[in-house]
């Protein structure tokens, strides 16, 4: 399998740095050999071989801030425009990875569209695509016969879509909920550590869980779009951000988490999508609701099914390697398919 990858920040490290360690595993378990044979950049620039990049190469040249600094091979091409690239190259696969853009999905989304207009299957851990587009995105797959996957895009590495889609089929879903902000996640459990608002939200910017501005995480934007993502895949919604009820966590006071401790209860920002719609708003839990004993910047989801009652499912929400390995899975699963 050839792979463009459009984007190389810390999720298309994480799987070129998975495809260097494991690579002799995945040849023998799986028959899997895969060459990255193009990387593009927004400001950083882009490589294309034919033949296929050298990954530990391309690791160093990214630590050291710019391709330019991957050493001269005979057959590279430097500094090719992302829809060259994705026109003119041999990928079999264009894994999209560039930063998420939920107002427009742009350029992202164009891309996407140029890898399925250009025969490519599509893979992607960048939300706004899916967002905003996603039963086009769908409509233009079927027309090209050719896969998208983007199982990345709402638990990073933990298989929350997979689990709903492949795993829970022959049952009927009646709802998805669950903890899809590892941020506000780990900012209400130091808070019920004591905490206040303000020193939790530091602490967790400290430890990279929050951006500088964290307004994406605490005011619910982003397990938002992980919400409509789940909508639309698992119910065939038609549904979009501003359809949904979207309150963060950023009124809770001490107060607030002392009442529901004394009550037996926790807060959590739940995310909830029916077939009919969904919200993400604080929601006092009761201890006897597994979702209430997620904690710190752990992830957790909880489909409720006709067949198995409520199924949930808690693991990792972000982070490199864990993301790295939700493109991997997804890559796995077309390739099973090629």
């Amino acid at each position: 399998m050839k792979i463009a990858l459009i984007g190389f920040g810390n999720v298309g490290q994480g799987l070129a740095q998975i495809l260097c360690e494991k690579a002799a595993v995945l040849q023998e378990s799986h028959g899997f050999t895969p060459q990255v044979v193009a990387v593009a950049t927004g400001r950083r620039g882009t490589l294309y071989h034919p033949d296929g990049l050298n990954l530990e190469a391309l690791l160093v040249a990214a630590s050291r801030g710019h391709l330019d600094y991957y050493p001269e091979t005979e057959g590279l091409y430097r500094n090719w425009p992302v829809p060259e690239i994705i026109r003119q190259s041999q990928a079999d696969v264009v894994v999209e990875v560039s930063p998420t853009n939920l107002e427009t999905a742009h350029p992202a989304l164009d891309y996407c569209y140029l890898a399925l207009e250009h025969g490519k299957h599509l893979v992607l851990a960048n939300k706004g695509p899916v967002v905003l587009a996603y039963h086009e995105l769908r409509k233009r797959a079927r027309q090209a016969g050719k896969q998208i996957r983007f199982e990345g895009t709402v638990m990073a590495g933990t298989p929350a879509l997979r689990t709903g889609i492949q795993n829970l089929a022959g049952c009927f879903v009646f709802a998805v909920r669950g903890i899809l902000n590892g941020t506000t996640n780990y900012m209400l459990t130091q808070m019920e550590n004591g905490l206040s608002y303000n020193a939790a939200l530091a602490q967790a910017q400290q430890l990279g869980y929050a951006e500088t501005d964290p307004s994406g995480d605490v005011e619910g934007w982003d397990a938002a779009a992980k919400a409509v993502i789940l909508a639309q895949s698992l119910f065939d919604a038609q549904l979009s951000i501003d359809q949904l009820e979207v309150e963060g966590i950023t009124h809770l006071t001490p107060g607030d988490i002392r009442d529901a401790h004394q009550a037996g209860e926790r807060w959590k920002l739940i995310a909830q999508v029916m077939p009919t719609g969904g919200s993400v708003k604080p929601v006092r839990l009761p201890l006897s609701d597994p979702l209430a004993h997620v904690s710190g910047a752990i992830n957790a989801i909880t489909y409720t099914t006709d067949l198995l009652g409520e199924v949930t499912l808690i693991g990792p929400g972000a982070g490199q390697m864990t993301t790295g390995f939700a493109l991997l899975s997804d890559l796995l699963d077309i390739h099973r398919t090629m």
